[in-house]
C-alpha cells in the first residue's frame, strides 16, 4: 500500500473508532498449533463498550467467557469463576489495551509497533510488530484486516513459535445499547 493510502486508511479507522461506543459481534476463532493436524475451532460472541469493557463469550465447543473490566480479568469456565488483577501486570495491561484497540481498530501507535500496510482484494491488511522486547516474547505480530468501512473483520495474533490465533468477526452491530447482562461475570 502506498503512503497516501496508508494515511487515508488510518484516518478512516480513527474516525470509525472514535464513533464506536458499543460493538456486539459473532466470532469464529481458529487456534493453530504446529503439532496438531487440524486447527482448534471455537465460536462465540464479542461485546465491547467504550472505553475498555470487553467480553469474549465462547459458546462452542464449550461455554467459557473472559471479561476485561476495571483492570480485572474475569474468567468463567462453565461455572468455575476466577479473576486476576491485570492493572499491576505490565504484560496483561498491554494485552488488554491491545485487545481493546484492535476491536476498535485504533492501534496505529508507531512508538509501540513497527507497522506495515497491504491491500488484499478489497480489504486492507495491517501488520503490527511490537517494539517492546518483553511483550514480543508473547506476541510476535498482530495482523488486522479492515473492511472498506474501516471496521475490523479479522485479527490474527502470531506467537514467537509461529503458532497463531485467528479471529473472524461477523454479524457486527455498532452503537446499539448493551445491557449489564451482556457484561455479567
Amino acid at each position: 500500500m502506498n503512503t497516501a493510502d496508508a494515511v487515508a486508511l488510518r484516518q478512516k479507522v480513527k474516525e470509525q473508532a472514535e464513533s464506536t461506543k458499543t460493538v456486539s459481534s459473532d466470532f469464529k476463532q481458529f487456534k493453530h498449533l504446529d503439532f496438531l493436524s487440524n486447527d482448534i475451532e471455537s465460536n462465540g460472541k464479542l461485546f465491547f463498550k467504550a472505553p475498555d469493557l470487553v467480553k469474549w463469550e465462547y459458546t462452542e465447543p464449550f461455554a467459557y467467557s473472559i471479561l476485561f473490566k476495571n483492570q480485572t480479568l474475569y474468567i468463567n469456565d462453565d461455572g468455575n469463576k476466577s479473576n486476576m488483577d491485570v492493572g499491576s501486570n505490565k504484560i496483561f495491561k498491554q494485552l488488554n489495551e491491545l485487545i481493546t484497540s484492535s476491536i476498535r481498530g485504533d492501534m496505529f501507535d508507531e512508538e509501540q509497533f513497527t507497522i506495515s500496510y497491504f491491500t488484499k482484494d478489497e480489504d486492507n491488511l495491517v501488520y503490527f510488530l511490537p517494539k517492546d522486547e518483553q511483550f514480543a516474547e508473547f506476541i510476535k505480530a498482530f495482523h488486522i484486516t479492515f473492511n472498506t468501512n474501516g471496521e475490523v473483520d479479522e485479527v490474527k495474533m502470531i506467537e514467537p513459535s509461529g503458532d497463531y490465533t485467528q479471529i473472524l468477526f461477523s454479524n457486527r452491530i455498532l452503537n446499539q445499547p448493551l445491557s449489564d447482562a451482556d457484561f455479567a461475570q
